[in-house]
């Protein structure tokens, strides 16, 4: 069959990037197995295996060949193999055995097929999640610059999606690059104690290996540990059944689905702005917002990431529903719903930080725009400090807020009837009961009045948060090419 007459995922042809296509390859799983079943091997021979006539049972040879052929998997032969035993991991058995022949007779020796599935599983799922934090950190990178060079830009700040007081264009995006920091924070958590599943056996009870150590209990959990520090990690469990527990996958793909999440608040956020008309993502030289439409420029990143997360977050659930249907020591229901959940998840939320590196080198802010819509709702959010400025000057509170409330009422009846200017100070500067001059009035509407401590908020929260995660990260590109 061609490319063209057979289904493939768009998330490996339209979405993710090349890296993490090529960590859930089969290529890249499959090497994985071959290097446990070099670990296993390793320790095995460190630790003295010894047949019946006490002779050593892993020979240096078989050892060698091994290590000359961790990569060139004859998937063909694998693929045949399979067919006929019906088993993905003795099909890769056989095939390593092919290769190094002089291992074949203690290539995966004690161990059950979890042995390989379910340590290579967590290997790539660590190295999923690093490959994931770099582009967090980039993405955090570029909304770190766009904050600073918009610290102390005045925009509406909303509450339930209403106009309440200001905020500053910066400031907004220290709010997106929060979540950021808190899922980073979530993601070195689960990269730094995430255990391996170890050597365990059939069903987790190590009975294979005690026979193998003649009963040596010592040497069975030596040999554990020497195989973990082999593969790289720290951390083992240190109990399983014949699998681990599938709530690891849970733990970890909380993390990844809570990136998502993060991703599309941001996204979301600049759907509506750009329906303002006050933030614009980036949009090409010749790129169509619409077949039909020429004049239309559509936020479909933003929307793409959008789609693409809550893919994302609805499968998180998935994980504990397969974490609370494993009886006693496994069922094999996780298997085929595993092979498409994981790596879908790594690839799914990749693409989703892909394009929010994208989008936030990228980001078009329109101040003009920002202040034309200031100026609609500036006049109501200085009511107050006209009240109390009038009381300040010797007025009576009461009859204050009565006059301000007149016309402000009349204000706003008049901008939903059409007036595209907001002409409350001006119905206040003609009435006779009002008693500040306009002087004072424009001084007290003065955007910079409403948005606190914003600017400074921005500059120490990079100084303080952000500055010392990009000190200590190498950056990834985040100007790779988007495929679509």
């Amino acid at each position: 069959m061609s490319s063209h007459t057979r289904y493939t995922s768009p998330l490996s042809a339209r979405y993710a990037s090349k890296a993490m296509l090529e960590l859930w390859s089969p290529q890249r799983r499959h090497s994985t197995w071959r290097r446990l079943w070099l670990a296993l091997a390793e320790a095995e021979r460190e630790l003295g295996v010894r047949d019946e006539r006490g002779q050593p049972v892993i020979s240096d040879e078989g050892i060698a060949q091994m290590k000359a052929h961790l990569d060139d998997i004859d998937f063909e032969a694998a693929g045949e193999f399979e067919r006929r035993y019906r088993h993905d991991v003795m099909a890769h058995v056989e095939t390593f055995a092919a290769a190094a022949p002089a291992a074949r007779p203690f290539i995966h020796l004690g161990a059950t097929s979890a042995f390989v599935t379910d340590n290579a599983d967590l290997v790539l799922m660590r190295e999923g999640l690093t490959l994931l934090r770099a582009k967090v950190v980039a993405a955090i990178q570029a909304l770190a610059v766009f904050a600073r060079k918009w610290s102390h830009e005045p925009t509406l700040a909303y509450t339930h999606l209403q106009p309440a007081q200001l905020t500053t264009v910066g400031k907004r995006a220290t709010l997106w690059m929060q979540d950021l920091v808190l899922d980073l924070s979530d993601l070195d958590h689960r990269v730094a104690t995430l255990p391996l599943r170890g050597v365990k056996g059939t069903t987790g009870t190590q009975a294979s290996f005690l026979e193998l150590f003649r009963g040596d209990h010592n040497a069975v959990r030596a040999l554990e540990k020497n195989v973990v520090r082999r593969m790289g990690f720290t951390h083992v469990l240190p109990v399983t059944g014949q699998t681990y527990t599938r709530k690891l996958d849970a733990h970890v793909l909380g993390v990844v689905a809570g990136i998502a999440a993060s991703a599309a608040k941001f996204a979301s956020d600049i759907r509506l702005l750009q329906s303002f008309g006050e933030i614009e993502e980036p949009f090409e030289e010749e790129q169509i917002g619409s077949s039909a439409m020429a004049y239309k420029r559509n936020p479909m990143r933003s929307e793409r990431i959008n789609s693409l997360a809550r893919f994302v977050m609805t499968l998180e659930e998935n994980s504990n529903l397969t974490h609370s249907v494993q009886f006693f020591e496994r069922t094999l229901d996780d298997s085929a719903n595993r092979r498409l959940l994981i790596p879908e998840m790594f690839l799914a939320t990749d693409a989703v930080l892909l394009l929010m590196g994208n989008i936030g080198v990228g980001l078009e802010v329109h101040p003009a725009r920002i202040r034309q819509r200031l100026a609609t709702e500036l006049p109501f959010m200085a009511t107050e400090k006209l009240i109390v400025r009038m009381v300040a000057a010797g007025g009576d509170r009461q009859n204050a807020h009565a006059i301000i409330r007149r016309h402000s009422l009349e204000a706003g009846r008049a901008l939903k009837d059409g007036s595209l200017h907001n002409d409350l100070l001006d119905r206040l500067k003609a009435d006779p009961g009002f008693t500040l001059s306009q002087d004072e009035m424009q001084d007290l509407v003065a955007a910079e009045r409403f948005t606190g401590r914003a600017p400074e908020q921005v500059d120490e929260f990079l100084r303080e948060v952000i500055d010392p995660i990009l000190a200590a990260a190498p950056l990834s590109d985040v100007t790779e090419a988007l495929r679509v």
